[in-house]
Parts: structure tokens; C-alpha cells; sequence
């Protein structure tokens, strides 16, 4: 393994740079050559690549996003794209991968890695939603800015005794939803791994309005429904006046935690060294609190598992 290249695919989070910067200097210290590539799958199509020394990862531990940039490539799902990718990692020497993103990052890499160029990936995405690892990269600072959120919306909500619906992302998974609420004292809390009853949430809501309660924070996972469709809900079956706010795209921006740096520097080392023994369709994780690599099929054929209890003590705790 002499020369191997890193990328970032589908949506950003916090830790990615991080990360990067991990990569490149656990390879050159172990004398390999690392090379970039810029805008994900679709940068390896159009050959869109650079070298990157020490310097080229400075002062950038501490940013959000992607230094390498990111982007969609419907493309590479293609066999002549993949053909195309195939193709310039023979041309730029490359003999191995290190891709940071999510689910559809990993299918990519699978391909990859079937035709004869080592894969290993690193989980970069806010939603925590990849089997194998407790946590992803970016889920820890999107977390912690949920929260603040939440929390200064809460002022808002008690000034003028209402409910507010705060819309966070997940589209297939709960745990941001789940952890942000619970850590934000969120009196509902909607994800897509339990089933939403309009019924209990009006019941809960009218139950706290019964003994004096002035306002209530609700959470919903996109994944579920809109806030504004929600909120047209709560109007419908109980004529229920609500705000909604909806944090959109806020949750993937902003400096790393503490946290996120020292898993994307664990992680970088990790795929690095994984790489330089040979092996490739691995995934890299953190499990038991402890960095792991393991065979990428399993982010695919595991169904992540969803903390039914922390989401029960949600609901015990917001009586």
C-alpha cells in the first residue's frame, strides 16, 4: 500500500475534516502517499483529485463540513460510472480507499472493493444510523446543537405559554430526535421506530395543561412527518394552536465537539491501518467503547437497534 486516497460522500457532519486530517497523517508518518478526492464518487469519476502533505490538513481539526467537499453521484450507481471510477484510480496509482459518509457511501465503497480496490469507511453522519458503530461521526455536535435550540426556544415557549414543534433530522432513524428530547426535557418526542398516536399526544398534552403547565416542547424526526403537518394534526383532533420551527440544515454546520475530533481521529488512524494490512470492505466503529473494524455487509444486512428504554424513560420522565 503505497499510495491510497480518501473522499467524503453524501451529507456533511461535523468531525468529517477531523477525520481527514487524521488519515493523512497517520499515513505519511507510516510513509504512504495519500491523495484526495474532491467532490465524493463524482470527483473520482471526472479524475478530480490532490495531494495532500501535513500541511494540507492544518487548521482544519476545528471545522465543520468537508475539506474535500461532497456531492450526490447518481452516476457511479451506474456500471459505466463505476467503469470511469475504476479507471482513475488505476491512472493515479491509487491502491486503496478510505471513504467517510453514510449508508450510500458504503454501497459505493462495496463496489469498489469487488473489483479489486480496498474500501474502508469511516461513519460520517448526523442521524447515527449505520449498524456496527454506537456512534457516527457529527451525531454528538449536531446533538449539542439541537439542544441549544431547544433550549432557547423553551424561553420563548414559556414567555407566551405555548407549544412549539421543533422538526429535527432523521429520516429513517430516531436517535437524534430521541437524545435531543430527552436531553432538552421535550414533553413529546415523534420518531419513525415507534408508532405516533395523535390520541396520546393530545392526551399528554391536555393532562399537563390540567395541572397548571403553560407551554410544551415537541420533537419530530422528518423522518416521521413535517412540523407543519403535525402541527395541522394537533389543530385537527384537538384544535391545538402550535409554532413550529424547523432547524433544517443548522444541525450539520458548526465546529466539532470534543467528542467528534477525538472518534474522527481514532477512526482516520484506524482505516489507515486496516488499509496498510491489506484488507478492504471494512467498516470502521466504536463499540464497547472500544475502536473496532468489521465487515462492511453488516452495515447493510443488521437493522440498527433502537434504545426502546431511553425512549420509555422519555415519556416517564416529561409526566
Amino acid at each position: 500500500m503505497k499510495r491510497i486516497g480518501v473522499l467524503t460522500s453524501g451529507g456533511d457532519a461535523p468531525g468529517m475534516n477531523a477525520a481527514i486530517r487524521a488519515v493523512v497523517r497517520k499515513a505519511i508518518y507510516e510513509g504512504v502517499e495519500v491523495v484526495g478526492i474532491l467532490h465524493g464518487y463524482q470527483g473520482l469519476i471526472e479524475g478530480k483529485m490532490e495531494k495532500l502533505d501535513l500541511g494540507s490538513v492544518g487548521d482544519i481539526i476545528q471545522r465543520g463540513g468537508t475539506k474535500l467537499y461532497s456531492a450526490r453521484c447518481p452516476e457511479f450507481r451506474t456500471e459505466e460510472g463505476q467503469k470511469k471510477a475504476i479507471e482513475q484510480l488505476k491512472a493515479n496509482n491509487i491502491d486503496g480507499l478510505v471513504i467517510i459518509g453514510g449508508d450510500g457511501t458504503y454501497r459505493g465503497s462495496m463496489t469498489l472493493t469487488k473489483n479489486g480496490f480496498p474500501c474502508v469507511g469511516i461513519p460520517g453522519t448526523i442521524d447515527n444510523d449505520i449498524p456496527g458503530t454506537d456512534y457516527t461521526l457529527g451525531f454528538d455536535t449536531a446533538l449539542n446543537t439541537v439542544i441549544e435550540c431547544i433550549d432557547k426556544i423553551r424561553d420563548t415557549a414559556t414567555s407566551h405559554d405555548r407549544t412549539f414543534i421543533i422538526e429535527v433530522m432523521g429520516r429513517d432513524a430516531g436517535d437524534l430526535a430521541l437524545w435531543a428530547g430527552l436531553a432538552g426535557g421535550a414533553e413529546t418526542i415523534i420518531v419513525p421506530e415507534v408508532e405516533m398516536k395523535i390520541e396520546e399526544v393530545v392526551e399528554r398534552l391536555e393532562s399537563g395543561t390540567a395541572r397548571g403547565k403553560k407551554h410544551s416542547i415537541i420533537v419530530v424526526a422528518e423522518g416521521v412527518m413535517s412540523g407543519q403537518d403535525f402541527a395541522l394534526k394537533l389543530k385537527e383532533h384537538a384544535n391545538i394552536e402550535t409554532r413550529v420551527s424547523v432547524l433544517g440544515h443548522i444541525q450539520r454546520g458548526g465546529s466539532p465537539t470534543g467528542r467528534d475530533r477525538v472518534l474522527a481521529s481514532l477512526f482516520g488512524a484506524k482505516a489507515v491501518e486496516v488499509l496498510m494490512a491489506g484488507h478492504g470492505g471494512r467498516a470502521i466503529g466504536i463499540q464497547n467503547h472500544q475502536v473496532v473494524d468489521y465487515d462492511m455487509t453488516e452495515a447493510f444486512e443488521k437493522t440498527e437497534v433502537f434504545d426502546q428504554k431511553m425512549y420509555q424513560l422519555s415519556k416517564e420522565l416529561s409526566i
